[in-house]
């Protein structure tokens, strides 16, 4: 298979030199047991797959994000580490076993999210759907964040994962309407707008979140219309974080690096909008201090406790 342009000119650039506020803890504390645990389990791990830069500050505090259905994606973004391959069956045991590592690791706040699968009928809500269950079944005192692919915007997958009850419902829009068909060809923009829209319509007490990257050439005037619709879909938190290259060969080139500053300023727009939350930062994922950004949340529209 041809490798797409952007694969090409990525080949050619050199990687930027990183800013100084790009660092990194080492691993500590719980690491080494948050590996053992995820082993175990046998379920994979965006922190792993997807190359996570805060892989070791959050397993050096027992904190995971679990990556359901498999690790190879019917889908091929330019921006993401995950492997693009024809996917396997999924696992009929895979959410009691997912269950079990999140009771291993105690986690008070667990966020699931899946490779795309489109090559099922359900395209994976179903089994989505079964784990949630199974999480809420054995640790009734965690709550659970689901990150799933688009479903095409279909209600009835859509309906199917609201109905297990998740607590937070989170589908990023990745980036700017401009930049979407140039990184992410099987996605689309208002695509993703209409999963959050048809989210919130389903389950209006479940919280909805996205997030965006930034440093792949859009404007902040691109980045402020981007907050606008997602208010406009009723979409409650919002994650930014700084776009990463995960390899020098088959990944975008990062366009330039955001200073913590700017990240700040774009945080204070959002908030004028009226998020219930917004989460800014260079190393800030969906995923990253995903409890404490969930627990300010609920305490913000006057929910005080993480427990269901």
């Amino acid at each position: 298979m041809q490798l797409p342009v952007i694969s090409r000119i990525s080949e050619s650039a050199p990687r930027r030199r990183l800013p100084p506020w790009l660092k990194r803890p080492l691993p500590s504390g719980d690491f080494s047991r948050t590996v053992d645990i995820v082993a175990n389990s046998g379920v994979a791990t965006v922190c792993q797959d997807a190359r996570c830069p805060n892989l070791s500050e959050c397993w050096s505090k027992r904190h995971a994000t679990f990556m359901i259905l498999g690790h190879k994606c019917t889908r091929r973004c330019h921006y993401c580490a995950v492997e693009t391959a024809r996917p396997d069956p999924p696992a009929s045991d895979e959410p009691d076993r997912l269950a079990d590592a999140v009771a291993r690791l105690a986690l008070r706040h667990v966020v699931i999210t899946a490779v795309a699968r489109d090559d099922l009928d359900d395209e994976g809500a179903g089994h989505f759907a079964q784990c949630v269950r199974a999480i809420h079944h054995a640790c009734p005192t965690t709550t659970v964040e689901v990150l799933p692919a688009d479903f095409h915007a279909r209600v009835d997958c859509i309906r199917l994962l609201c109905d297990a009850v998740p607590e937070l419902y989170n589908h990023n829009l990745e980036m700017v309407e401009r930049l979407t068909p140039q990184f992410r060809p099987q996605g689309k923009y208002c695509r993703s707008l209409d999963v959050l829209r048809v989210a919130k319509q389903a389950a209006p007490q479940i919280l909805t979140k996205s997030g965006l990257m930034v440093g792949l050439g859009e404007s902040i005037e691109e980045l402020q219309q981007a907050f606008r619709d997602l208010r406009g879909v009723d979409c409650d938190v919002l994650t930014l974080g700084q776009y990463l290259q995960p390899s020098l060969d088959r990944h975008a080139p990062v366009d330039r690096y955001y200073r913590p500053e700017e990240f700040d300023d774009l945080a204070r727009y959002a908030r004028s909008l009226g998020f219930v939350s917004v989460a800014a930062g260079p190393f800030v994922r969906s995923s990253y201090n995903a409890a404490e950004v969930f627990s300010e949340s609920r305490k913000r529209i006057g929910i005080n406790s993480l427990v269901p």
